[in-house]
């Protein structure tokens, strides 16, 4: 059940005449009252022939002339407007039902408490089986306003707990922190001029849509007028940002003047304040001693960025320690940043998933946990690098990074749901939908030419005992699937590599437990081909970088560090020339 209170108005009269009509398709039939403030003497035109809908007006407006004509300034937005509609789903509700509902309704919004004998006035009329409107003056008998900050939280409550009641469908508790709905008008504008989405929808994709382009609010505002958006900043007396708004073109006002707005109201995390903080990445900083990896492309980048995040994603769904909400939240949002910034450079054939991935992610992005956004610099510059790319990603570099946010995602809904985050538990789901259509189209090519080439039935065998030495627990599972020939044959490529395929198995296991997977071989085999691009380790050189990054003399210590192995190709005196 959906309780969705309007703008106030300020013509009483006129939204009678819209609840008594036809409606602007003939939907309407039987329009009457079924609850009321006080039914007793109520004129209703859909029941008394000689009542009139001037007449029910003046009724309901009484306490706002009374005010009016005692205080110098007028109330002008007194006309409190409610439609409650319940889910298609839904059984029938009488009458009696629905003024029922109506009295909980009011009461949860402040309009008439229960047992407050000097509260608004109001009425709730039928025209339909789904849905009632309720109209009140929002004047008080006693010439006060009545108290309606956060009533639509409180209408929202009450309506679960209506739900549970009459036994209806239940929605998920909202947390303050969705986008708000486009309003009819909003809506039937669009329709008008011939619009796919409203202008907040519109707003909204370009906003989100830029983000991975910019590196701070300034070049945000820049990006977007280039984009053809119109902007309006507010600035400071010393000219220091202090918000934006942003309109469509073409979408104006009854004077033809541009409409704009703020940021905030497009959407609650791109207010100025919250931009700033998400923009303001740091850079990351590699280990001068560090084993690179190669090739250092920004897709593989992105991949080994959300290893980071998977880590830290389990440690706050497990418990975790102080902060660790924190930066799980941040990362959630880096992840919907560094989605959107693939599906805008992904192959052609993979954008309209991938674009319908981030939009659903959007209402999983924010919650009510504050985040910590240094956290997550390494996937938002991951996500950047690849806006900035001027190739696209190899097949194979795509699935691993796909198949990376798949896991990604399913570890944002499960924290979601540790926190009873409902609505943002719900978005990943939904998301999750699109991402793994568009992982299971990009590893097709992979998986055929894997299968053409897998290796002999001996080398299957020893690699299928690598499969139960490593992974025990899944290793039947992984051997029935139908991608087990793949996975044998990028075991054998990476055991040509000089990798084990040991080692590797039991390494793509701990990062991505496989209890949950559809398919073990085809998880195992993107994160084995993603992880195996690497060169093999060499063991001397490996203790080597070890040694000397752990050694440390004692302060003012004279005592040299310990001396390296030489290598006999670079050792002094040696002649490396070419032999003559």
């Amino acid at each position: 059940m959906i309780a969705a209170i309007k703008d106030p108005g300020s013509n009483t009269r006129g939204l009678l005449a819209y609840l008594y009509g036809r409606g602007t398709h003939d939907e309407h039939f039987d329009p009457h009252i079924v609850a009321a403030f006080a039914m007793l003497g109520m004129p209703d035109p859909g029941r008394d022939e000689n009542a009139t809908l001037t007449e029910l007006g003046h009724y309901l407006d009484e306490p706002v002339w009374l005010r009016n004509s005692e205080f110098g300034k007028p109330v002008t937005d007194h006309v409190w407007h409610c439609p409650v509609r319940a889910a298609p789903e839904d059984r029938h509700l009488s009458d009696a039902e629905w003024g029922d509902i109506a009295q909980r309704i009011v009461a949860a919004a402040g309009i008439a408490p229960e047992g407050d004998d000097l509260a608004c006035r109001w009425i709730a009329v039928r025209h339909a089986d789904d849905h009632i409107h309720i109209l009140a003056t929002a004047v008080r008998e006693d010439g006060r306003r009545p108290k309606l900050h956060n009533n639509g939280i409180r209408v929202g409550n009450e309506c679960r707990e209506i739900e549970k009641h009459y036994g209806l469908r239940q929605l998920k508790k909202g947390d303050g922190t969705g986008s708000l709905r486009p309003t009819q008008a909003e809506m039937h504008k669009a329709e008008r001029l011939g619009w796919e989405q409203t202008s907040q929808q519109w707003l909204e994709d370009h906003i989100r849509a830029a983000i991975p382009h910019v590196t701070d609010a300034e070049e945000l505002l820049t990006y977007l007028e280039a984009g053809g958006v119109a902007v309006r900043p507010r600035r400071g007396p010393s000219g220091d940002l202090l918000g934006y708004a942003a309109g469509r073109p073409g979408d104006v006002n009854e004077k033809g003047e541009q409409i704009y707005k703020a940021g905030g109201k497009i959407a609650p995390d791109l207010s100025l304040p919250k931009l700033q903080a998400r923009l303001a990445t740091g850079t990351t900083e590699e280990h001068p001693t560090a084993r690179r990896t190669w090739p250092t492309t920004p897709w593989h980048q992105a991949a080994d960025a959300l290893d980071t995040l998977h880590a830290e994603l389990i440690d706050a769904t497990g418990g975790g320690g102080p902060g660790s909400d924190a930066r799980a939240q941040a990362h959630v949002a880096a992840l919907g940043e560094l989605i959107e910034a693939t599906a805008q450079h992904a192959p052609a054939d993979l954008r309209a998933e991938l674009r319908a991935a981030s939009r659903a992610f959007r209402r999983a992005q924010r919650s009510q946990i504050r985040a910590e956004d240094r956290a997550a610099d390494a996937v938002r510059i991951a996500a950047r690098d690849i806006v900035h790319t001027a190739t696209g990603p190899d097949g194979s570099a795509l699935a691993a990074l796909l198949a990376a946010m798949v896991w990604a995602t399913i570890l944002a809904q499960r924290w979601h749901k540790a926190k009873d985050h409902a609505h943002q538990a719900d978005a990943a789901r939904r998301t999750l939908h699109h991402l793994q259509a568009a992982a299971d189209h990009a590893l097709a090519p992979t998986l055929a030419e894997l299968e053409r080439r897998q290796p002999r039935e001996a080398a299957r065998r020893t690699l299928a005992s690598d499969v139960r030495a490593a992974v025990p627990d899944h290793a039947e599972r992984i051997l029935a699937d139908q991608n087990w020939p793949a996975l044998a044959a990028i075991l054998a490529d990476a055991e040509a590599g000089g990798h084990k395929p040991y080692q590797l198995l039991k390494e793509a296991a701990e990062q991505r437990e496989l209890g949950t997977a559809r398919q073990p071989a085809r998880v195992l085999i993107t994160r084995i081909q993603h992880t195996s691009r690497n060169p093999a380790p060499n063991r001397r050189a490996e203790a080597a970088r070890r040694c000397s990054t752990t050694w440390a003399p004692a302060a003012g210590s004279a005592v040299p560090p310990p001396r390296q192995p030489a290598d006999p190709a670079t050792a002094p005196g040696r002649d490396n020339h070419p032999r003559r």
